[in-house]
């Protein structure tokens, strides 16, 4: 089956000032449009043409580094949008209780995502995941994804390329870790947790 690029959950204005509509429109429209177009392509006529996303990915990790990247990049930016919410929202109490037990608070915790993605080199993704029974800070580099691994539950992304905030932020991160920290869509982090098994991308 062919992926489909899926709809942002909010207006493209609805994330402004942390994620300008400019930024939404070229990062999702363009950048993320392309990644699913050439996952389309190289899965064509292939053994994955009936493969979800996920298990693309899976069937790509450490064969077909081009197909890897691109089905991860699609997955990851699918999970992106969705980290991310127009309106304020709130953990779980069982979520709550996790946070306040493994960083102290919820700000606790902001702080720690905000250090770990200013100090990550170059490209990635800086995840709150659950592994082991407790909350963790993952750091996955270029297109890497936790998609696919085993004994890892992804709750929220952040986007570290610099094509998510160059355009308002210039190569200032720091500034755009702050501003999309005040952003972080906890309901979703919540359905997750409670879920217990990783989210599947929507096709």
């Amino acid at each position: 089956m062919a992926f489909d690029l899926i709809d942002l959950p909010y207006d493209d204005t609805a994330l402004e000032p942390a994620v300008s509509a400019k930024t939404l429109s070229y990062h999702h429209g363009k950048h993320h449009q392309a990644y699913i177009d050439k996952t389309n392509k190289a899965i064509e006529g292939t053994d994955h043409a009936d493969k979800s996303l996920e298990e693309v990915i899976a069937a790509a990790r450490g064969s077909d580094q081009g197909l890897f990247n691109n089905s991860a990049q699609s997955w990851n930016h699918g999970f992106y949008w969705h980290s991310m919410a127009a309106d304020e929202t709130s953990a779980s109490d069982e979520l709550k209780s996790m946070i306040d037990r493994d960083f102290g608070s919820v700000d606790g915790l902001k702080d720690k995502l905000a250090e770990r993605g200013a100090g990550h080199f170059a490209s990635g993704w800086v995840w709150l995941a659950v592994k082991g029974g407790k909350l963790t800070i993952e750091e996955t580099h270029d297109g890497d994804t936790l998609a696919d691994q085993d004994g890892v539950n992804p709750l929220l992304v952040i986007d570290l390329w610099e094509h998510a905030y160059y355009l308002d932020h210039q190569n200032a991160r720091p500034a755009y870790l702050d501003a999309v920290n005040g952003k972080l869509n906890w309901s979703f982090a919540s359905e997750n947790l409670a879920r217990g098994t990783t989210w599947e991308y929507p096709n």
